[in-house]
């Protein structure tokens, strides 16, 4: 199979070494001078330094010739930049492409998540999403990994399979791309919010008080958080169409426990930061990356209100990125809502 990664960041890396494996891959980049050093040093020094690029793995920056690359019969174009660059990623691409994208989140302005997008800009795409929870480092390490491909089009879920799938890196097929688009979306933003409240925990460690104490939240905590935030995200998915047995698999628990956790997450390491009195603009500074929850969490908000949906904890969230509470005012602001049946 012939496949092309349009983006060369962390993740769209990862995944074009893992496949270069066993199929014709080319990665695309934007900046030429960025696949200049790249092919010199067989790395990708700004978002995955510690990965080996393989030498079957092709490299360039002609937009035109990495899409030719993979408009044949067989072949399957990845969209990996992030979710504000898929538009104009999705508006270049032929007739009949079939196309996956790996970015999470809802549109900015908009709040059209990746299939609403795609049917606005060109419907003659056959698309799908490739999501799960997943660092690019493990991958790229070949670290035990698994995934969801989603699309209405089976066969395109399927062509995901026989693309990525292998004996480190396990893919699911879903026909519900609209719960996996909603599950990689939302549990951005509780990662914030688990990120946060880790982060009052830890800072009220480092100065004395203690991991018991009464005036930061602890481990029951987050564990609330995160329970309360999958209501969350399931609250809204089947707002919006979606199957509720999808936020129960790998693009809803699975993803969400992963980000809200794990230390690589970028997502939570804003949260984490926010916790210490860190300004926004300097943590996303200091972060290099893009951590999608800060951008989504006001279009997750929008769309829910839209629909009637509750979402406090992500109200709370959005709150803190404006600079409308502090992180401890959010956590005394959730935590004082009144009772009421759990389902």
């Amino acid at each position: 199979m012939k496949i092309s990664v349009l983006g060369a960041g962390a993740w769209g890396t990862a995944l074009a070494i893992q496949a270069s494996a066993r199929h014709e891959v080319m990665l695309w980049a934007r900046d030429a001078a960025a696949v200049a050093v790249m092919r010199a040093s067989a790395r990708n020094s700004q978002y995955l330094p510690e990965a080996a690029l393989p030498a079957s793995l092709s490299v360039s920056s002609d937009l035109a010739a990495a899409v030719a690359h993979a408009t044949q019969a067989d072949g399957l174009i990845v969209v990996a930049t992030p979710m504000a660059a898929l538009r104009s990623m999705l508006a270049g691409l032929p007739d009949g492409a079939r196309v996956l994208w790996l970015c999470k989140g809802f549109e900015a302005g908009t709040g059209l998540l990746g299939h609403e997008i795609a049917r606005e800009v060109q419907p003659r795409l056959r698309v799908g999403i490739l999501s799960g929870p997943s660092f690019a480092q493990e991958v790229a390490a070949g670290q035990p990994t698994a995934l969801v491909a989603a699309s209405e089009d089976a066969e395109l879920a399927q062509a995901a399979v026989t693309a990525f799938h292998s004996e480190r890196l396990r893919v699911y097929t879903s026909l519900d791309p609209i719960g996996v688009e909603v599950g990689g979306a939302v549990k951005n933003v509780m990662a914030i919010a688990v990120g946060t409240a880790d982060g009052l925990r830890l800072r009220a460690e480092r100065i004395g008080l203690g991991g018991a104490s009464a005036d930061a939240p602890g481990l029951n905590a987050r564990a609330a958080l995160i329970t309360r935030g999958l209501a969350e995200m399931l609250r809204l998915g089947l707002a919006l169409g979606a199957r509720s047995e999808t936020f129960m698999g790998l693009s809803g628990m699975g993803d969400l426990v992963l980000t809200a956790t794990g230390d690589l997450s970028r997502n939570r390491r804003v949260g984490l930061l926010l916790a210490e009195g860190l300004p926004l603009d300097k943590i996303l500074h200091e972060l290099g990356h893009v951590a999608e929850g800060v951008y989504s969490a006001p279009t997750v908000l929008a769309r829910a209100r839209l629909k009637g949906v509750d979402m406090p904890i992500t109200e709370a969230v959005v709150a803190v990125l404006d600079g409308r509470l502090s992180p401890v005012a959010a956590v005394d602001l959730l935590m004082g809502r009144l009772a009421k049946p759990e389902h």
